[in-house]
């Protein structure tokens, strides 16, 4: 079944990222224009607190393209900027993205279509598939990634893979019912949207991708860790139930 979905936000969320983002906003202006010919799209940049020159960059390029705008929050948190965005947002679909465009942007058509037929509610890349091709990634980055993917599985029971990796789509009706009651606004975003997404009967759906390490990511691995296992706490304690308890789509 084939939804008649055009309308599409891609929001990148940004913080001090002078160095990447022209190239990146110039990358995906070209990917869009050449393969989301069937769409209706614009690319928001979701500034989370840049004390950079970020804001001066992408509102020279919102000038140069008029598919590229700039959202400012003053606060940080990627979380809080993509429930910021997409919570105002009016599009069939909304889709978010790492920056650095890590994940090869080909697989983008994969998980939109698999939204617009309906084949799910939310699509995510995962680099954890046998036939991801991750490159340039440590072993240890490596190693905590499929550790915390044992550990939520095990936990909630969840048919998914990799939660963090920074390449999704997302419906408006899941949006619209999920986003309220997700409470992070940082890196556990990802995990909480897609546990509350799965355990209400919104399917999710996993896409291998090609997936390119930054060797200059700014994530603290170890405090990011923590901060996800104290989420996945929150939620097991108290939060999930009442969530299953508020969505209509629960049964």
């Amino acid at each position: 079944m084939d939804i008649n979905f055009t309308s599409l936000d891609i929001v990148l969320p940004v913080l001090d990222e002078e160095r990447t983002i022209e190239s990146s906003i110039r990358k995906l202006v070209t990917f869009s224009e050449h393969f989301l010919i069937n769409y209706q799209w614009k690319i928001i940049v979701a500034d989370n607190g840049s004390t950079d020159m970020t804001p001066e960059i992408v509102q020279k390029l919102s000038s140069q393209f008029e598919n590229v705008s700039y959202f400012r929050l003053d606060q940080k948190g990627r979380g809080r900027a993509l429930k910021t965005v997409w919570s105002s947002s009016d599009s069939d679909l909304m889709s978010y993205m790492d920056v650095d465009l890590s994940t090869d942007l080909n697989v983008l058509t994969e998980l939109l279509e698999s939204v617009k037929k309906l084949d799910c509610s939310i699509a995510v890349g995962s680099r954890l598939l046998k036939s991801s091709n991750v490159i340039g990634r440590s072993i240890k980055r490596g190693f905590i990634s499929r550790c915390y993917s044992f550990l939520f599985r095990t936990m909630f029971l969840v048919s998914f893979k990799d939660a963090q990796c920074g390449f999704k789509v997302i419906s408006r009706e899941a949006a619209d019912q999920l986003l309220p009651y997700v409470k992070d606004t940082g890196w556990f975003f990802d995990t909480e949207l897609l546990i509350m997404a799965e355990k209400t009967n919104f399917k999710v759906k996993e896409f291998p991708v090609r997936w390119i390490d930054d060797p200059n990511s700014s994530v603290k691995i170890i405090s990011t860790a923590w901060k996800d296992i104290k989420g996945l706490i929150r939620m097991r304690f108290g939060g999930l139930r009442f969530v299953k308890n508020q969505l209509t789509k629960f049964d």
